[in-house]
Parts: C-alpha cells; structure tokens; sequence
C-alpha cells in the first residue's frame, strides 16, 4: 500500500510555488453545483500572488467553459486563465481546414468548431473523425457505439478525441466521456489523437498562459497540478514533471470510504501524489 499525505489546506502545500494548475469538473464543481470551498482556495493563492490556470478536458472552448463556470457560481477573479481540450482540437481542425469529419458527441459542444471550415459529413464519407462525448450521457455508455466503430477502424479513421476523460461526476452520478469511447476504439486498433490530460500538450499551453500572466516563463518545480483523475491529473502531472494535489472526493471517492483519511492508504499508485485532500480549501 502506498500511505498518502493526507492534509486538510492548500496553505500547507504552496510555499515556493508560484502556479496553480487546477482541474475544474470534481474539483471547483461537479456539473451541478460549485464548491464554495474550492472557490475561495483559488481565491486566496491568487491574492498571495500566485497565478491559477484552469486546466480541463472539456470538449469546448476557454470561453465557454468561463460561461459554464460563472452559471454554476464560479467566480471570473478565482482564476487569470482556462485552458481545455476543447482549445487544442479546435487548433487540430483549423490545420485540416476544408477536410471533410464526422463528429461525435451532443450540441453543447458545438463551440469547438467556432469561426472554422469545418464540413461535417457521415462516417462514411469523412477523412476522420471528431469525438466530443456521447450523444445521450445520461442513458448511454460506450458499448451503444461498438458497431459505429467498427465501421470507422474498417475505413482507418482516425479518431481525434476531444476529451480524455473516462467518466465524470455529474452530482452523486458517474457519466461517461469521450474518452471511454476512443478507449473502445482503440481496443478495436484504430487510430486515437488525445487533446487533454494527460497528455504533454494541454499542460505546455497552461504554462505558456502562466508565463503571459506572470511575464516570465515558468519552472516546472513552482507549479502545482491539482485534480481529481488517478489517470488524468496525477498521471499527466507525473508524466510532465510537476507536482499534484490529489483531490479525494471526485471520481474515486468510492476508494477511499467517501474521501475521508480513513481512506488515505490506498493501492492506487504508482507514484504518489504530492498530497491528498478530500475537499479543496486553503
């Protein structure tokens, strides 16, 4: 077992980091509601003077993640900067401008392909592919689309996957994402781009915003990852050198008997995070 370093503030973990790189859904909210706690956390970093970067795998643009936040009560002065998947597909199609694509996933992703030359078409007819999500979360899983993948691997398409995540948490509920799709495909041998944590890309483009803000560019030993995804957040931090809160009451709260420290001590990890809370709060 790996014992974590369980604490109950952010204050405890910040001496000597200048950034905060923090996930949005299962830390600052859970698709229904935001956590005041975490809110003000953020808050508080930046008043010290640190310099708060959003990071998330939401298959939509900065802008309308900032909307989506601000509805559900998160604050704009909790944070300097949004950085999502989102951003990064939506520069993978500007660069195969006019090529024909088949999209997978609901109308509220429809941002991505803003200002873009974009011809959506069947799968039949498409050089590749776009996947967002799933059209209906709250019924489907990624088995429902099994025989539309294996007609796309049957052409060799390559899936752009707009949002690595497996699940997430939708209040008390566990949907599935874009990314338990392209793991299905994957399995099948096709073809998969992933945009998002935890892949190298998304976390350069947080520091190069972190570096606009604050002026000079940023040394991954001042910067903190924050998230609630053994295999997003704590695998990307890991992966990109930086060090990761571990967030206990999102997706695995499960594993760790609601996120409490009696949980702490958990055979989860291959490397521990840098610490464990149940609930973002300074």
């Amino acid at each position: 077992m790996t014992q974590l370093n369980f604490v109950t503030h952010l204050a405890e973990l910040v001496t000597g980091v200048d950034v905060v790189l923090c996930d949005v859904w299962g830390v600052i909210h859970n698709g229904i509601e935001s956590f005041p706690s975490a809110v003000a956390a953020l808050r508080r970093f930046r008043r010290e003077g640190g310099t708060v970067i959003l990071i998330t795998n939401a298959p939509r643009l900065a802008d309308s993640v900032r909307q989506q936040v601000r509805d559900l009560g998160v604050s704009d002065d909790c944070y300097d900067a949004i950085v999502s998947s989102g951003d990064l597909t939506h520069h993978y199609v500007a660069a195969h401008k006019g090529r024909p694509l088949f999209w997978l996933g609901p109308n509220r992703d429809a941002s991505i392909y803003r200002d873009l030359d974009a011809p959506f078409v069947p799968l039949e007819q498409a050089d590749y592919m776009i996947c967002t999500g799933l059209l209906d979360d709250d019924t489907e899983t990624a088995e429902d689309y099994r025989a539309m993948m294996e007609k796309a691997r049957a052409r060799g398409l390559t899936m752009v996957c707009a949002n690595p995540d497996i699940v997430v948490q939708r209040g008390d509920q566990l949907i599935h994402c874009a990314g338990a799709i392209a793991e299905l495909y994957a399995g099948l041998g096709g073809e998969v781009i992933y945009y998002g944590k935890p892949y190298a890309p998304i976390y350069q483009r947080a520091l190069e915003l972190a570096g606009e803000c604050r002026g000079q560019p940023i040394a991954r030993d001042r910067v903190l990852a924050i998230g609630d995804s053994l295999s997003t957040d704590v695998a990307g931090a890991h992966g990109y050198g930086i060090d990761c809160v571990f967030i206990t009451r999102g997706i695995h709260a499960g594993e760790f008997d609601g996120g409490g420290r009696d949980g702490a001590a958990q055979p989860l990890f291959d490397a521990p995070p840098k610490a464990a809370m149940r609930d973002l709060a300074w």
